[in-house]
Parts: C-alpha cells; sequence; structure tokens
C-alpha cells in the first residue's frame, strides 16, 4: 500500500492552481492525441504523479467509449479516474488474500463518480453523450463515428470530459492524504 504514496508526495509542492491547469492540460493533450477516453485520463494522472506502469495503461484501453465502445457502460474517463484511484489507494494482492477490505480507495471512488454525476447526470457514456451532443452515437458504425468526430467529439466534448475527470481526481487525491504525516506513517 506504501508504493503508491510516493506518487502523492509528487504533487505536494505543485501550488493547487497550477496542478490543476497542468491536470486539465494533460487531459485534453492525451484524448485528442489519441481518442481513448480511459486511456487520456489514465496517461495524463501517470504523467502528473510520475507513475510508470506500462501495464496500468495498457490495461485502461478497453474501457474507452463505455467499455469496449459500447457507449453503454461507464464513462471512460471516468474509469480511468477511478483506475489511478486504485492504483494509488486500492488493496494489494496480500489484502485480497486476506480479504482485507479497502473502504479509502472505494470511498474516493465514490467521491469521483458522485462528482461526475453532479455535472454529467449519469455515469453511463451514451448518457454523457447525449448531454453533450443531445444524441448518441454508436462507435461500431463508421458512419457515427465519421458525425461524431465531425460535431468535435475528440476536440472539445470527450477531451473536456477526460480534463475535468483528471483535475477531479486529482483534487480528491490530494484532498484525502495528510502530508504532514511522515512516510513511514501513511504506509
Amino acid at each position: 500500500m506504501g508504493e503508491g504514496k510516493i506518487y502523492v508526495e509528487k504533487i505536494k509542492d505543485i501550488p493547487q492552481e497550477k496542478l490543476f491547469e497542468k491536470a486539465y492540460q494533460l487531459g485534453l493533450y492525451y484524448e485528442r492525441k489519441a481518442h481513448c477516453c480511459a486511456q487520456g485520463t489514465v496517461g495524463a494522472l501517470e504523467e502528473l504523479f510520475g507513475i510508470e506502469d506500462e501495464n496500468l495503461f495498457k490495461a485502461s484501453y478497453s474501457l474507452c467509449g463505455g467499455l469496449g465502445n459500447t457507449t453503454k457502460g461507464t464513462c471512460g474517463a471516468l474509469s480511468g479516474g477511478a483506475m489511478i484511484i486504485g492504483y494509488i489507494y486500492g488493496r494489494d494482492r496480500k489484502e485480497f488474500d486476506e480479504n482485507i477490505s479497502n473502504r479509502k480507495a472505494s470511498y474516493l471512488s465514490k467521491l469521483l463518480y458522485e462528482r461526475f454525476i453532479q455535472e454529467y447526470g449519469s455515469c453511463l457514456c451514451k448518457d454523457v453523450q447525449l448531454k453533450l451532443f443531445g444524441r448518441t452515437f454508436d462507435f461500431w458504425n463508421d458512419e457515427d463515428r465519421i458525425v461524431f468526430d465531425r460535431e468535435g467529439g475528440h476536440d472539445d466534448k470527450c477531451p473536456v470530459v477526460v480534463a475535468k475527470v483528471c483535475v477531479w481526481a486529482v483534487e480528491i487525491i490530494r484532498e484525502n492524504y495528510d502530508f504532514s504525516l511522515p512516510q513511514e506513517a501513511k504506509e
């Protein structure tokens, strides 16, 4: 559990406003660059926290577009934010084997979920699309993907969702970390 805490220490001295702006800009950049909300969120937050885990980044890919681009599951940006919270605060294999609960990781993910719901009214990709575009898209339909892109899907719609989730995740992680304790007490 202590290993993830090291990543939070990396943001300790960055002023809050600058930290949130950097999270927002990285979220925009990653989603615009590679068009995968979950990976955009994970990549931006990995960069911000100094996490270098190719497997975490790779694993996030299938969560894009509401899970496998179905748009019927949880927004990939939200899933990616929860992945990073879990990476930092989640239970490890030993805790799993001993059936030790980790309420902090679940609670912080719940906070992220509630913030997302407050903004978008639903966690489902298709519902977020409906709010942003006034319609939904089928990412497995070539025509729909073209219209999605033409209407700003990867320019100013989904990148903003990713950017906001990045800011919220950073805010939640930072607010719930006790920087005053020595590192040994945090592990």
